[in-house]
Order: structure tokens, then sequence, then C-alpha cells
């Protein structure tokens, strides 16, 4: 009985550090931006990508209040917007050498997220971050810039994401906070993502 009391005990323990360190780790992202870099302002995404990520992030918030959710979408070479996808669906495309290059990101139920992108002759964008509800968007658009590796970051718990890369597929997923997918350092293009919070 004692056993299972400290094991209880801990578990509480843990996930209370795991909130405090994880607004924390939000408050340093905002704190500590890369550099920035000539061109490596965020994309604009259109008022109405915005509003469609964060009203898609609304409704899976209202179908269950006590929930957390994640929202995205993709600007892919040659198409564009894609529509906003949440909870782990596939944003970018699968083998049709496409590049990702740019992405919009709104949560609920995390206390808000934060997303830097690693960009073709940049490097990293610098973080970027947004309450629940509201969108961060990161990456360029109208430069035929890839993005090859995105870290994202919420206020609370962990998230999980998944990249597809260019030459090698999907790869594993990563969990924790902040968490970095894609690859730097290869030239490879970010060609499809799946974020879980």
């Amino acid at each position: 009985m004692r056993n299972s009391t400290s094991r209880a005990a801990g578990a509480v323990l843990g996930m209370a550090l795991a909130g405090v360190l994880g607004a924390t780790g939000v408050a340093g992202a905002q704190e500590l931006p890369s550099a920035p870099v000539k061109g490596a302002a965020a994309a604009a995404a259109p008022a109405a990508v915005v509003e469609q990520v964060q009203a898609a992030a609304a409704r899976q918030q209202a179908l269950a209040p006590a929930a957390r959710t994640v929202c995205y979408a993709a600007h892919v070479e040659g198409i564009g917007w894609q529509s906003a996808v949440c909870d782990g669906a596939v944003a970018g495309t699968t083998g049709q050498s496409r590049r990702m290059e740019a992405v919009v990101i709104a949560t609920g139920g995390t206390g808000g997220v934060c997303a830097n992108a690693h960009l073709a002759d940049i490097g990293w964008q610098g973080w970027a971050c947004a309450a629940d509800g509201k969108a961060v968007t990161v990456g360029t658009t109208g430069q035929a810039r890839r993005m090859e590796a995105l870290g994202i970051q919420v206020g609370n718990g962990s998230v999980a994401a998944q990249a597809h890369v260019a030459g090698y597929g999907w790869q594993n997923v990563v969990g924790g906070n902040p968490v970095y997918v894609g690859t730097t350092g290869q030239a490879r293009r970010m060609e499809a993502l799946r974020v879980v919070v």
C-alpha cells in the first residue's frame, strides 16, 4: 500500500512539474528567439487561412471542452494553402515531391503554442507564439523556399509530431516539449506533417 501511495504522489508531482516546466519553456522560447536573418520573416498567411485553422481548433474544443487539440494547415509548393486538419491528420503531401513552405498552427487546452521553422538558406527563423485559440504562422511563401525542420512547443503538457522528409519518408514520431522534426544540414525538404497534443 505504501509503495502505491508513493508512486501516486510521485506521478502527481511529476505532472505538476511538467506543467510548470512546460509553461516556463514557452516563456523561454519567446524571450530567446534566433537572431533575425534577412528574408526570414514569417509568412503572412491569408486571413481566411488563419480563421479556418482557428475555427477548426474551436470546433474540436467545443466537441470535448476538457480535451487538448491542435489544428494546422500547410502551404505546399504548387498547391498553396491547404485546408485545415486536426489532431494527427496529414498536412502537406506524400509521393508528389512537393516541399512544405509554411505552416499555420492553433491549439486548444494547451496554454498556447510556439513554432520555429528551419528554412533553406536561412536556418532557424526564430520562435513565434500564440495563445490558445489563436494561430501562429512560420515559414515563407512566395520565395520557393523549402521548410527543412520544424520545432513545436506548447504551454503545458506535451506535443508529438512526425515529419515526412524527402529521401526518408515518414520519420519516427517525436514526443516532448518542445519537439523538433525534419532535418537540418542535409538540404532535405519536409513534405508533410502530423501533430498531436
